[in-house]
């Protein structure tokens, strides 16, 4: 039965423009300005010539007409008046950027910095790489332009060298525009006018910008995926410039070839191969080792991985690793369909986490901030995070992949301004709509705010490449697409495509409601009635019934909880959002705990797992287990 009285209590209320109370991780009160994020930011790609350019950058904030594409930024003359300095990669909305001001839609965010650069051989050559700039923007390298880039949530790079000159010192400024939740391109949980579950707005550039000496021949990209049966899928892309060559652009790679070394965690050398290149550049191969170590939550093996490049004279050494296990939906002893991990099955206990900081948002203050997380999950007896409507820094997966913490990872939502009706209030009130929604016809797809051409482009386009990016991290486990019906369109179609380009990977097509009857999971949200294995009609089968699955799926509840808990002097506002009344800290204890005993018990009716609300507090949310500050463990003080 629906709970009326929560569903009243939590109904979202107007937004209104409120000062935050300052709070600080002790990451951030421990920040040099001068050594931020200074980790190599591609532990799966890493060569030793690399200069991390985070840190004071100038910035400027310039008032701009219309909404630019790629072609006009790429024409705007650099500002000859700055501001003041910025903390990169801290966006200008995060305090620990030093600005704490807002980009507006009619504005334009610019940034410069003077950089000394590593001197060059005529056999090498110069990239920068930008993890992740919020939203379109264009770079320009001594006042030319290096390149151009659309989308907020993934890396891309440049080959600086032939605007380098002469000179050892270069001047970097690139121009960002970002019109946050006025547009329809991906955001995640930003708004400018923030409140309940939608978070404070941020700009520009977010995480780490770098640069790294390479050989001419070199590889641009390597994943190593290997399975529990010891086979390891290859595949690179390699990229060369030479310059005076007289061989043609199909002859570069005549006998070129790349060599792959494997070692176990002892140093012993478990695999040694020699691959032939393809005339495009391209090396994909499936190799075996016998008898693998097998990765798992409680046993995260982990085998080191020294790939070498040989085209002509050139060389080009990077190091990296991989792991053998294999994720995958099926049927148990009894018939119910189960995750299962390396053939066994495998009951999720998952904490649902938004990745936001109250001193860097959207950006860890640190590296140690990033394992702080993931530990005190772990230390609480969860083995997943389902990692929130927000690609996180490769350093995160890394982190996960050596502690071995499995990974729901969710694309990017983005679409128009969200009807409440339609993704909340209807779906929450009338569960038996979730069934009779289809997201395939135009007027469905407006009600959900996905009806834009180019939302639907950009969307389609940052998943596949966000399969690709995390394709070799043994902790991403699933793929979830969508989430309540934030911009969904098509689900059947995404989940084909993205089965196209990994099909190692169960998926989780639709997660919450507005479900498509596509995918490997029933995923549902529960928040406002008692818990169960599954919602009208459609559930998992148990040995006392005899029932088969609905459609085979595997059935997770993969929202429910967000018990609220204040603590006082470690909370954004002095109002609360969340679910539920709780005197004490004991009372809201004893709750959570039952709320996660209840759930488990269900993996005896069928459910697969389940996805708790959530990791921390986050603004106006106080549902976490830690303070937003990560001070305070409220599970454990």
């Amino acid at each position: 039965m629906l709970d009326i009285r929560r569903v009243l209590a939590s109904a979202p209320k107007k937004h209104t423009e409120e000062t935050l109370n300052a709070l600080t991780t002790v990451w951030g009160e421990a920040l040099n300005p001068s050594e931020v994020l200074s980790e190599h930011p591609r532990p799966r790609m890493k060569r030793d010539n690399i200069v991390v350019l985070n840190g004071v950058w100038n910035y400027v904030m310039v008032p701009f007409n219309g909404a630019p594409d790629v072609e006009r930024l790429a024409q705007e003359t650099i500002p000859s008046h700055w501001d003041g300095e910025i903390v990169v990669p801290f966006s200008p909305e995060a305090p620990l950027s030093g600005v704490g001001r807002t980009l507006h839609p009619d504005e334009l965010l610019w940034y410069k910095r003077v950089v000394e650069f590593p001197k060059l051989s005529p056999e090498q050559r110069l990239i920068l790489h930008f993890e992740a700039v919020d939203w379109r923007c264009a770079c320009f390298v001594n006042e030319r332009l290096a390149g151009t880039h659309t989308g907020g949530y993934l890396p891309f790079s440049y080959d600086i060298t032939d605007l380098l000159d002469t000179r050892e010192r270069a001047e970097i400024a690139v121009c960002v525009y970002d019109p946050s939740d006025t547009g329809t391109q991906l955001r995640g949980k930003q708004m400018l006018s923030r409140g309940d579950i939608w978070y404070t707005a941020q700009s520009g550039i977010w995480q780490s910008v770098w640069c790294e000496t390479v050989p001419a021949a070199h590889l641009e990209e390597l994943t190593l995926q290997g399975d529990m049966n010891g086979y390891i899928d290859l595949h690179a892309r390699s990229s060369v410039h030479l310059e005076n060559s007289a061989l043609s652009d199909s002859r570069l790679f005549d006998n070129a070839t790349l060599e792959l070394t494997l070692f176990d965690a002892d140093g012993r050398n478990v695999l040694e191969t020699t691959l032939p290149i393809e005339k495009n550049g391209e090396i994909c191969a499936r190799l075996h080792i016998d008898e693998p170590r097998l990765w798992s939550h409680e046993a995260p093996y982990i085998y080191e991985a020294l790939v070498a490049l040989h085209v002509g004279s050139a060389v080009d050494i990077v190091r990296s690793y991989c792991a053998f296990r294999t994720v995958k939906v099926e049927a148990d002893a009894n018939g119910v369909s189960r995750i299962h991990l390396n053939g066994k099955p495998f009951f999720v206990k998952g904490v649902l986490d938004q990745g936001y900081w109250p001193d860097g948002l959207m950006t860890a203050p640190s590296d140690a901030a990033l394992l702080y997380d993931i530990q005190a999950m772990r230390a609480a007896g969860f083995n997943t995070l389902r990692k929130h409507i927000k690609i996180e820094c490769e350093r995160w997966y890394y982190h996960c992949d050596r502690l071995g913490m499995l990974v729901w990872q969710d694309c990017v939502s983005g679409g128009n301004s969200y009807s409440s009706w339609h993704t909340s209030q209807k779906p929450t009130l009338f569960s038996f709509t979730w069934a009779r929604f289809q997201d395939r016809t135009k007027r469905h797809q407006e009600a959900l705010s996905a009806a834009d051409a180019n939302y639907q482009q950009e969307w389609t386009a940052t998943c596949h490449a966000m399969v690709r990016l995390l394709d070799g991290h043994p902790s991403a486990a699933v793929w979830t697409l969508f989430n309540e019906g934030w911009g969904q369109f098509d689900a059947k179609t995404a989940v084909e495509s993205v089965r196209a380009l990994d099909a190692t990977r169960p998926i989780d097509a639709v997660s919450g409601w507005y479900d498509q009857g596509c995918g490997d999971v029933l995923s549902i949200h529960n928040y406002f009635r008692p818990l169960g294995a599954g919602w009208r009609g459609r559930h998992t089968s148990n040995a006392g019934h005899g029932q088969k699955p609905g459609d085979g799926r595997a059935v997770v509840i993969s929202e429910f909880g967000g018990l609220a808990q204040m603590v006082a002097g470690h909370s954004s506002l002095n109002h609360a959002y969340g679910y539920g009344n709780f005197a004490t800290a004991d009372e809201w204890k004893a709750a959570v705990q039952q709320e996660l005993a209840k759930a488990e018990s269900l993996q005896g009716e069928g459910l697969a797992g389940y996805i708790y609300t959530q990791l921390s507090d986050v603004e106006e949310e106080v549902n976490g287990l830690l303070t937003y500050d990560r001070k305070i463990n409220k599970l454990s003080c």
